[in-house]
């Protein structure tokens, strides 16, 4: 635990490390269920700012939502079942990790301006501060960091 006195912070001795909050949704890709990861995402964002003081700003918001829209759209149209978001976050990060049945790794395009579609991971990396894909027993992991506070 750890004590403010007068500005200044005093630790006691008690200090146990927190879990990050943790939350996940399965989704079978039947119409509608992108616009469910959203509000799931939305919802995971007013329990941190709730549990964690996570001070976020419409900047951030708007842009966890559109990271979390493009990566289970992806999922959505890219494999042959069920897909599942998995949310973590602390007062500064939120690491999205979108889980699907294919095993084909998504493919990254180089900017075109004129290449209409085919920009979901490039908006993805763009609002990013780290993405990861992985091969797992069932398809795929693709996961993206967000820094909150910029």
């Amino acid at each position: 635990m750890t004590e403010h006195l007068g500005g200044a912070v005093i630790p006691t001795g008690f200090d146990v490390p927190v879990e990050p909050l943790r939350r996940a949704a399965h989704y079978t890709g039947e119409p509608g269920c992108i616009a469910e990861a959203r509000a799931f995402a939305a919802q995971f964002l007013a329990q941190l700012r709730t549990e964690w003081c996570a001070a976020t700003d419409s900047r951030a918001d708007g842009e966890l939502l559109l990271m979390v829209s493009e990566l289970v759209t992806n999922a959505d149209r890219h494999s042959e079942g069920p897909y599942i978001l998995e949310l973590e976050g602390t007062d500064s990060t939120v690491t999205v990790s979108v889980y699907d049945s294919s095993g084909t790794l998504p493919r990254r395009y180089p900017k075109d301006p004129q290449r209409v579609g085919r920009h979901g991971l490039e908006i993805v990396h763009a609002l990013a501060s780290a993405v990861t894909v992985e091969r797992v027993p069932v398809g795929k992991c693709v996961r993206a960091r967000f820094e909150l506070k910029r």
